[in-house]
């Protein structure tokens, strides 16, 4: 298996910012909507401050890429650049692998900058964690791993 290189992962990365973006804004509806259902007569739109805003936002995008990473090493960005995460043994990361890893990924993203330079084409994270991000597409009718 070959290590996916920094073009891939960062435009699988985008979209999965497009995708915390969108949960966010779904949470955001969600909320509004139970404030209106719970107190009609004097709704008005919420308005979280910075410190909560950005607290669930980093919340959301670990939560998002631990459980994408543990159960099938795929994110919705990496399925559709044909890339997957996984130990240096090829298999999926473990729980507290992926947990520690999207943390990383998500408080210190120019760690995965270092790509570019790695001569194995893998991140800090990679380094530190053990965990490499391969081309892996899927074929159609073969089973999952």
């Amino acid at each position: 298996m070959t290590n996916a290189g920094i073009v891939s992962r960062g435009l699988a990365a985008l979209v999965d910012i497009l995708v915390v973006v969108v949960t966010m804004g779904a949470l955001y509806l969600a909320l509004a909507l139970t404030t209106l259902i719970l107190n009609p007569a004097s709704f008005r739109f919420p308005a979280p401050n910075l410190i909560f805003s950005t607290t669930v936002t980093l919340a959301v995008s670990v939560l998002y890429l631990t459980g994408c990473w543990t159960l099938s090493g795929r994110t919705v960005g990496t399925v559709l650049l044909g890339i997957r995460v996984v130990d240096r043994q090829a298999n999926r990361l473990r729980i507290a692998v992926a947990a520690l890893r999207a943390v990383t990924c998500v408080l210190f993203p120019v760690g995965l900058l270092w790509v570019a330079v790695d001569r194995q084409r893998r991140s800090a994270q990679d380094i530190v964690l053990g965990s490499r991000v391969v081309y892996d597409r899927p074929t159609p009718g073969a089973p999952v791993r």
